[in-house]
Parts: structure tokens; sequence; C-alpha cells
């Protein structure tokens, strides 16, 4: 038996024009994406399980026990009862309080349960010893969101939930912060239920995920497999469609700048990346980066060649594309490709096929240290 928190839910709320109906059992560990487009129902799904909507019917518990129950039995616990630590969109601090000001506030709510989680480990955790003198309009987006987890995780919670913390950074930022994220569950033990419509968020920081379409669950599991399955390009959206394959860090050549990674046995190679050899890493590769061969490619700019077999395509009736997962060592890779290709090449499942990809698509959110 798991000795994992189970969080279960099933519940409806209806808004004018909008109805959300999800029910759904889930193992707490590591970090959970709640994924979709927006108006899916993903930051109405976050406040149900937080108590901040009381006119979802149904019910809702943690490890058993009863947080919501159906309108009948009268079982509501508010939110500050359920031990839950939530980071907003927005970092909502106080501006009239320093930062060291917002943290002791948090610190002095928490409640009595202890996990180990205290005011030196949070702020070192955080890189926040800095900041601490500070008032919330001095610091920037990625600042002040990091003070707002930090906030977070002094009131000691069961359960972290984070509403698209990183919406409102630019690229830059939301990088400086990626790797503090990644990491509460390992540094403080708890889970988090992480809610985004960033397909780049989803494969940097998730273990598993639950995919959100019109209010209704259309998928749910582990990232790697969820991202590879090509009948949810609706929902997961296709620009940005693609695999997570993990790799390891296997050598640099610093004369070309480039860094080799080892995939089952095969090698990859993408820009240099400033990460020890034996770094794991979990590699991000878009469809649309994905070229296939019948025969293996000779003289060719690609550094990264591998040969697989064609799983499944699915063609796009009234567009040119066609989605196509490949079996690769290690794991699968996703082609869009055009539907003309698919025919002139005779690409059907089991089909061999050579993957290439190049380099320097990889560069970026495409490679995250794990």
């Amino acid at each position: 038996m798991s000795d994992k928190p189970v969080l279960s839910f099933k519940f409806r709320l209806r808004h004018p024009g909008f109805e959300l109906a999800l029910a759904h059992d889930m193992a707490l560990a590591g970090i959970t994406a709640l994924f979709g487009h927006s108006g899916s129902g993903k930051t109405t799904a976050l406040r149900v399980l937080a108590g901040l909507e009381k006119g979802a019917d149904g019910w809702v518990s943690y490890d058993g026990e009863p947080w919501q129950t159906p309108a009948h039995e009268n079982v509501f616990v508010p939110p500050h009862a359920r031990a839950i630590g939530y980071v907003f969109q927005d970092a909502r601090l106080f501006p009239h309080l320093s930062v060291k000001g917002n943290l002791d506030f948090a610190a002095k709510r928490a409640s009595l349960r202890d996990n180990g989680t205290d005011f030196e480990t949070v702020v070192g955790r955080l890189d926040l010893e800095e900041l601490l003198t500070r008032r919330p309009d001095s610091l920037s987006g990625g600042e002040r969101q990091r003070v707002a987890v930090a906030r977070a995780l002094l009131t000691k919670p069961r359960l972290m939930l984070m509403d698209e913390p990183m919406s409102a950074l630019d690229s830059r930022r939301k990088a400086e912060i990626l790797p503090y994220i990644a990491k509460l569950p390992e540094a403080f033990g708890v889970p988090v239920i992480y809610v985004t419509h960033s397909v780049d968020e989803v494969a940097s920081l998730a273990d598993t995920m639950i995919v959100l379409s019109k209010g209704r669950k259309v998928a749910d599991g582990p990232v790697a497999d969820t991202l590879a399955r090509i009948d949810l390009g609706p929902t997961t959206g296709r620009f940005e469609a693609g695999v997570v394959l993990e790799a390891t860090i296997s050598s640099h050549d610093v004369e070309y700048h480039l860094t080799s990674l080892d995939i089952a046995g095969t090698k990859f190679t993408l820009p240099l990346i400033n990460a020890s050899p034996g770094t794991n890493v979990r590699l991000r590769v878009r469809a649309r980066d994905v070229t296939l061969a019948t025969e293996k490619p000779v003289s060719t700019s690609s550094r990264n060649i591998m040969e697989g077999h064609v799983v499944e395509i699915i063609e796009e009736p009234d567009t040119p594309f066609a989605e196509t997962l490949v079996e690769i060592p290690g794991g699968r890779l996703r082609a869009r490709i055009t539907r003309r290709s698919t025919a002139e090449l005779g690409l059907k499942p089991g089909t061999k096929v050579f993957a290439q990809v190049k380099s320097t698509s990889l560069t970026g959110g495409a490679i995250i240290e794990r």
C-alpha cells in the first residue's frame, strides 16, 4: 500500500454558460500539472480544492479526511483549516511590509503541524536573504513570486496549490524561478498541484498531469506518456506539441560548444549546457522539429539521427498535416509532417524510419536538469 496521501474529488460547479464536472483520485507526490487552455476550468478546479468555491456540489477528501461533502451532508472545511499553501498568478504580497514582514506574517499563522519547514530553511532554499529588507514594489516579478512561494511554505502546508505563478513573467524571469519550483517537493516534502496552459512548464516541472477541456477531464497520467499522445493534439496544442525524454549528460565538446546526451544508449547532441557529465536531464523535443526518412540520411547537417518505427499516424483532414508517433530507444518522438510526405514515404504503423532532430532546435526550455 502506498504511503502517499490521496486527494479524491468528485464535484460539479455551474456558472452561467459553463459547467465544471470533475472526478479523480490522485496519490500526491512530486508535481502534478492541471493543464488546459484558457476557459477549460483549471483555476476554478483549484479553487474548489482550496475551499474557495462554495458553490461546488460534491465531495473533496484528503487521505480519507473529508474537506467537503454534498450539500445535504453539510460538511465544509474552510480554506485555512485544510493546511494548503496557495500561490496565485500575482504574488499578492502586503505592500506596506518588507519581505521579512510578509514572511513573518505567514509564519505566525502557521498551524502547529511540524513538517520541518522553518524560516531559515525556506529563506535559504529560495535565496531570499538579500531581499528580506526590501518592499514588494522594489522586487522583480520573479522575486515577488519566490517570496509568495516562501510565504505559502511557511504556513507548513500539506499540499501546495499553484495557479499559473509564471503567467506574468517574461522568459528570463521564468527561467530564474523554474528551478526553485521544480525542487519544492524534494526540498520540503510537500506535493504540488500546478495549474498552467504552457506545455513548456508541464514538460519542465511536472511528473504527472491532468488534462482539462471545456470543464471535463480528457486525459491523465505520467507527463511523458500523456504528451506523447497524438490524439490529444487539439487540447495540448499542435504548434508546441512534443515529447519528453529522460537523458544523462555524457560529455561536453568545449571547442564547438556542444553537449552530448545519452538516451538509452543513443547519442544526442545539442548546444552546450551548464551541467556536469552524469547529470540527469529532461529533454523536450517538439514535433515540428522532427523529420522522418525511410533510409538513413548521409552527408547531413543534422547531429541527431535515431532509428525507430512508426507506432501511430493521425492525419488531419482539410489540412496539410499528419501527426506521427515513432518508437525509438528510450522513448517516443512525435513528428508533425505533411500528409503528402506520409503518402510518398508509404508510412504506416510498423514502418522502419530514421528520425532527425536539429541540434539548434534544442535550446531554451528544451533542457531541464533533474
